[in-house]
């Protein structure tokens, strides 16, 4: 199975693997990105029978080239309107915040029957530039609309994207889960991260006992691809990700256990720490 993300530099890959790392896969340069009439490869839109995710809270570590620096809290639940709602709140820590003071709030919406995404708002906060960002979602239309705050000014920019069934990154995680993710399976999809969108192919690779501090687990091991979609709709090959590899839980959670990133300046890491359900396995 395969993925694609957003992962602009450094920074902005810790924020997404935050996000990634809530309940399924995601990122990618994909290789067989590079030609035209890439919309025919795209995976019809079919949710699988697979259980609903239960409400949990997750935490995660982040790190580079093998250093912690940074933090993830993830949120997962339904709301009162019945919608599927994840909040993830993180940011750097220790030495590297001495360096990069970075923050991020993201809170993703979908819905329950279809697992479409409704709507993101995300909130970035750096120690002189906040940026917000919100991204609606219709059957075949994204709009984003960003804005950027620097002391004073103040600048914003609404960006278009018209395409069936795109995903945000959380409704992505939560769609890909339902699928039965059999040894060799590819899945691609497109994904509205936030102000473009990526053509994201995953591939399941295989099985695999993986150990992380929550335990020790049959895991699926899972690559990811990405390829960014140009305004002609061109697939481009990203300039600073080179590949994903992602491990989910073999059982009825699929949780993101570990995710490994290779950027430009090395190796950006997502692993659980603890996990909390509200309510029993099923």
């Amino acid at each position: 199975m395969t993925v694609q993300c957003r992962i602009d530099n450094v920074p902005a890959s810790l924020n997404r693997l935050i996000l990634l790392s809530l309940s399924a896969v995601l990122s990618f340069a994909s290789t067989a990105a590079a030609t035209e009439g890439w919309e025919s490869t795209v995976s019809p839109f079919a949710p699988g029978s697979f259980p609903e995710l239960r409400s949990l809270r997750a935490k995660y570590n982040l790190g580079w080239n093998g250093v912690t620096a940074g933090h993830a809290d993830i949120r997962f639940g339904k709301t009162a309107a019945g919608r599927l709602e994840l909040e993830a709140t993180g940011g750097t820590t220790g030495f590297a915040r001495t360096l990069w003071t970075f923050d991020v709030k993201h809170v993703g919406t979908s819905d329950a029957q279809t697992l479409r995404p409704i709507e993101v708002h995300e909130l970035e906060r750096g120690r002189k530039k906040e940026m917000t960002t919100k991204v609606s979602f219709t059957s075949d239309r994204v709009t984003s609309v960003r804005e950027e705050r620097r002391e004073s000014n103040a600048k914003s920019k609404t960006r278009t994207f018209e395409f069936p069934n795109v995903f945000s990154v959380n409704s992505a995680l939560l769609y890909l889960r339902t699928q039965p993710l059999q040894d060799g399976a590819v899945q691609r999809i497109v994904v509205y991260p936030a102000t473009s969108a990526y053509l994201c192919t995953i591939k399941v690779r295989g099985r695999e006992r993986i150990t992380v501090p929550t335990g020790t687990y049959d895991a699926i091991k899972v690559d990811v691809q990405l390829g960014k979609i140009g305004k002609k709709r061109e697939l481009l090959p990203h300039k600073r990700f080179r590949r994903a590899t992602v491990w989910l839980s073999d059982d009825p959670d699929r949780l993101i256990l570990r995710i490994e990133t290779q950027v430009f300046v090395g190796t950006v890491y997502a692993e659980l720490q603890s996990v909390q359900f509200d309510s029993a396995k099923p």
